[in-house]
């Protein structure tokens, strides 16, 4: 994988696939049942694991396309070791004697704990599944879609229009002040402790810089005055791409919050923070989250 250059934040799932073999997409035998074929299983958001005895968690690779008579389509995810690596995306069981027992994990929950080569596959996975399950007819005329180009494509019958997965950009910024302290707040449809940095989708025609700036002002009435891009996470529940930036207020930090958007927004150093969340008074995002990544990079130190 090519190395970036410039600010990067580290973040769990920013590692992405080695080799998502994208120019074998167009070969019609590529998604053929095989002995080099493996399928990673997806279900609404949670992916088949497996749990070595000491808690390590694994992508499950089954040797079978398990979908049965499912019309969802399969995708080429990429290859390992000389596998093809295809997700497949089941629907809920019927019954209990329909489920063959998989360990499906939600994978918002447990994607710090795989590792790179991993989470790469389960992100993806877990994104197409998403994508097809959901995308059935065309935006266009309202016909029916057929799955192309190893499931990355759908084409319309109709129209013959094509269709692409669809991934929403969103800024996360965490705020700072000339005293170095960090802006913290709890949405109003977020559990009565839970608090983050703030966060917003990009609109059209916007700079990501341009969405920081606006985002911060519509939340809590604050002026942006400077903004460090620090890196970038996809966050597939269902389709989303974190791009995470320090973003700097000087001057006044009086907070006016936006009604029915933000429940509570306050200002903590790093000694604030540690007691707040000693005291249970708030909670931070989980450790796979691009949140959680910029806390964490605040915590460390101020940025040069």
């Amino acid at each position: 994988m090519a190395t970036l250059r410039g600010p990067h934040l580290h973040t769990p799932l920013a590692s992405g696939l080695s080799d998502r073999d994208a120019l074998d997409r167009a070969d019609p035998a590529i998604l053929d049942p095989g002995e080099d074929a493996r399928y990673v299983v997806t279900r609404a958001g949670t992916v088949a694991l497996t749990e070595d005895a000491d808690g390590t968690l694994r992508l499950l690779l089954e040797t079978e396309d398990p979908r049965g008579s499912s019309t969802q389509p399969a995708v080429l995810l990429g290859r390992r070791g000389g596998l093809r690596v295809i997700g497949v995306e089941v629907p809920e069981p019927r019954a209990e004697l329909d489920d063959p027992g998989r360990d499906l994990r939600e994978l918002r929950r447990v994607a710090d704990r795989l590792d790179p080569a991993d989470a790469g596959f389960a992100l993806a996975a877990v994104a197409m599944g998403s994508w097809h399950r959901v995308t059935r007819h065309c935006p266009r005329c309202g016909a029916l879609l057929d799955p192309e180009t190893a499931g990355w494509v759908l084409r319309c019958r109709e129209d013959r229009s094509e269709h692409f997965p669809r991934t929403d950009a969103a800024v996360i910024m965490a705020v700072r002040d000339d005293a170095d302290r960090l802006l913290l707040a709890r949405n109003a449809h977020f559990p009565s402790r839970f608090h983050s940095v703030l966060a917003g989708f990009v609109e059209p025609g916007e700079t990501l810089e341009a969405a920081v700036a606006r985002e911060v002002a519509e939340e809590v009435g604050l002026e942006v005055e400077e903004v460090e891009y620090v890196g970038s996470q996809p966050w597939p529940f269902p389709r989303s791409l974190m791009l995470g930036y320090r973003a700097w207020v000087r001057g006044d930090t009086a907070l006016t919050l936006q009604d029915e958007e933000i429940a509570e927004a306050s200002w903590y150093t790093r000694e604030d923070l540690a007691a707040a969340v000693e005291a249970e008074e708030i909670g931070l995002p989980g450790p796979a989250s691009m949140g959680r990544a910029l806390i964490d990079d605040w915590i460390a130190g101020p940025a040069d």
